[in-house]
């Protein structure tokens, strides 16, 4: 079993995934930043822990993951404010991957989204530029950064009853409910063929596993 660390705890794939790796028997620690979600947190299976990743330097973020066997990263700014997105989505993700390797935490997962990259097609004056610019950056900082990583991008997310399967590529245009993607980041981080892909997804036929595991 593992010890993972999950940053970015209170969000709506977080809190779907948390209780997957806890029942399972890994060891998971969920970064929040308000104490006020510690409850539901633990609620879960996972222990909370209280921290601002948005502040913290490469050193600090590193005894933060210290001691784990991934990360998991799960923040996101929530839109709206281009220079927090900046901040959190870019900025902090990258000296959380940077943190990662310095602490010897090698294995590191990255919640992205369908069509991230430099040629996401986002037009500047449109309110999602910035989250597709951050998005894009720190996805490719992860792919430079020598550590064993996979980012998954899950096309638009859904609140339905998640069924277990995805379609694997395809043009994204299906939506994904949010259970099936803490599954699929449940099942990347137990499978190591995993490594070194960049996983796009919507809802589909084929079951998790399955679908992973193909090249």
């Amino acid at each position: 079993m593992s010890r993972i660390l999950i940053i970015g705890g209170h969000g709506k794939v977080a809190l779907r995934l948390e209780p997957l790796l806890a029942d399972r028997g890994d060891t998971v620690t969920a970064v929040i930043r308000n104490r006020d979600h510690e409850s539901d947190v633990a609620d879960t299976g996972a222990t909370p822990l209280v921290a601002d990743v948005e502040s913290f330097d490469v050193e600090q973020l590193a005894n933060l993951v210290s001691g784990n066997d991934a990360v998991v990263w799960a923040a996101g700014a929530g839109g709206g404010d281009a220079a927090r997105t900046w901040a959190v989505d870019r900025d902090a993700a990258i000296r959380s991957i940077d943190a990662a390797a310095a602490a010897g935490v090698r294995r590191y997962v990255m919640v992205s989204y369908f069509g991230a990259g430099p040629d996401h097609g986002v037009p500047e004056d449109d309110s999602f530029f910035a989250y597709a610019e951050a998005k894009a950056e720190a996805d490719a900082h992860l792919r430079e950064s020598g550590l064993d990583w996979t980012i998954v991008g899950p096309s638009g997310l859904t609140l339905d009853e998640p069924t277990g399967r995805i379609t694997v590529g395809g043009s994204g245009e299906e939506s994904v409910p949010r259970g099936d993607v803490a599954e699929v980041i449940a099942a990347v981080l137990a499978e190591p063929a995993t490594v070194g892909r960049t996983i796009e997804f919507t809802g589909g036929d084929t079951p998790i596993a399955e679908a992973i595991a193909a090249d």
